[in-house]
């Protein structure tokens, strides 16, 4: 069964944003079918509308389907992930800049303001790794490692990253593609 990754940006974001082409490329090299989504109005996200592109995209998900979110996508894949049934299990998700708590953008505040069962995500999903920056404007250092501990995830924090994007030259990164691998590999 081939390994596959989709990748979820984040609010205002696009599938060539950032790093996704790199990892994209790095993946595809290794045999993964991998892809990276539009979400619907990212300029203006609801949570109904993301969770509904998730699942008409991956279809029926198994032990051999990676998410990768970054930002705004970590807690929409988490939300995905609450409306499995039971037993559905997922390989593993590497989530980059995650939130799940309070961080004061009035524009996602749905995302993070309406009640989350992180307990009934994580059955679906045994392995989690967070990456985050010691120097991330957009979400504190503080709320990425509530984030992971919630997930009882593997942290990673990277230094002068910021918020994982271009404006931060961060066009690749390795830590996520080193995550997924050790994933597949398990």
């Amino acid at each position: 069964m081939q390994k596959r990754v989709f990748l979820i940006h984040g609010w205002g974001g696009r599938p060539d944003n950032h790093w996704f082409p790199w990892l994209s490329w790095e993946l595809k090299a290794r045999g993964f079918a991998v892809e990276a989504l539009a979400m619907p109005h990212a300029d203006k996200p609801k949570v109904a509308e993301w969770i509904f592109a998730l699942k008409n995209a991956v279809g029926r998900p198994n032990k051999e389907t990676y998410f990768v979110g970054h930002s705004l996508g970590c807690v929409a894949t988490l939300r995905y992930f609450e409306t499995f049934p039971k037993g559905a299990e997922v390989g593993g998700c590497v989530f980059v800049a995650g939130f799940s708590g309070n961080i004061n953008i009035p524009e996602i505040a749905e995302f993070y303001s309406l009640p989350l069962d992180i307990s009934k995500a994580k059955s679906h999903c045994p392995k989690f790794v967070t990456i985050f920056s010691d120097n991330d404007g957009d979400i504190p250092v503080a709320e990425s490692m509530d984030f992971t501990a919630k997930l009882g995830a593997k942290a990673v924090m990277e230094k002068g990253k910021g918020h994982f994007n271009k404006d931060n030259d961060v066009t690749a990164l390795p830590s996520v593609f080193s995550s997924l691998l050790s994933f597949s590999r398990d």
